[in-house]
């Protein structure tokens, strides 16, 4: 198969530059960087895609068993590292795609040097000792609602995630890329997040990472943030002064600074 054609890649910015991978997180699409992207294609190769199911990724490579886990993700990203020959890349994940490019950067440590982790969450339930921000049964509730009224679920929930009620057309953006996602291969995207636990994962990282987090986000709150910190050796961690779950949109700024302070001190 065409991995390009089946991701949706895109490929801009400086050729000759570092290679940035920005990976956007579930319900969302490569649009969502979009703030993003001219603060790096200055200087940097800036890669984007879709994950299989959405966007304008190719709909027929879509597996229910192979996305039944983010393995089958992060093979995916592999897949596009090495049909472009890359190389030392710096992997930037937002939300889910955080872990995705964690476990990409396991499977092939030659091709991703660096990751950037937006709002991250190894594991979205509590556990002992743990606070993910959901209990057992708020997630077996809303995995329920979304299965059983997607829309509806997303028109819910967008607001939520993104919060910045006085900026009402954010979450409109959100709730629109989440109904324009496939509900079938969103319920697989869905569960596959929300129950996965990839805590162990975090003390295999040796690459440079940079932890992002928010002052005020219900997906991913800070005590997530600082366990994702300590638990990865030599990781920085910067609390953006952002609300939500999406500071790419919501504080671009201050995302876009943070960004490029951690590329400029991999030169």
């Amino acid at each position: 198969m065409d991995i390009v054609r089946r991701n949706s890649v895109t490929v801009t910015g400086d050729p000759q530059g570092p290679t940035v991978v920005l990976a956007h997180g579930f319900g969302c699409d490569q649009n969502m960087w979009r703030l993003t992207v001219p603060a790096l294609a200055e200087d940097h190769r800036v890669v984007l895609f879709d994950h299989v199911g959405s966007g304008r990724s190719d709909a027929s490579a879509f597996s229910p068993e192979r996305y039944s886990s983010l393995d089958g993700y992060a093979r995916d990203v592999v897949e596009v590292c090495e049909a472009l020959d890359l190389r030392e890349a710096v992997f930037v994940g937002h939300s889910v795609s955080a872990m995705i490019g964690l476990l990409a950067a396991d499977m092939a440590p030659d091709r991703i040097g660096a990751l950037v982790m937006i709002a991250p969450s190894p594991r979205y339930i509590d556990d002992d000792g743990y606070r993910g921000g959901f209990s057992a049964e708020d997630i077996d509730e809303l995995l329920g609602s979304l299965e059983s009224n997607y829309l509806g679920w997303s028109a819910a929930m967008a607001p939520v995630i993104m919060r910045n009620a006085e900026r009402p057309e954010l979450g409109d953006e959100l709730t629109n890329s989440f109904c324009a996602t496939d509900p079938d291969m969103a319920r697989v995207f869905a569960r596959t997040t929300f129950l996965s636990d990839s805590r162990d994962d975090l003390k295999n990282v040796r690459v440079p990472t940079l932890v992002l987090d928010c002052t005020h986000d219900v997906i991913a709150p800070r005590e997530v943030g600082a366990f994702v910190h300590e638990a990865i050796p030599g990781s920085t961690l910067v609390t953006l002064d952002a609300t939500g779950h999406c500071p790419h949109l919501s504080a671009p700024e201050a995302t876009n600074e943070a960004l490029r302070t951690f590329l400029a001190g991999l030169r």
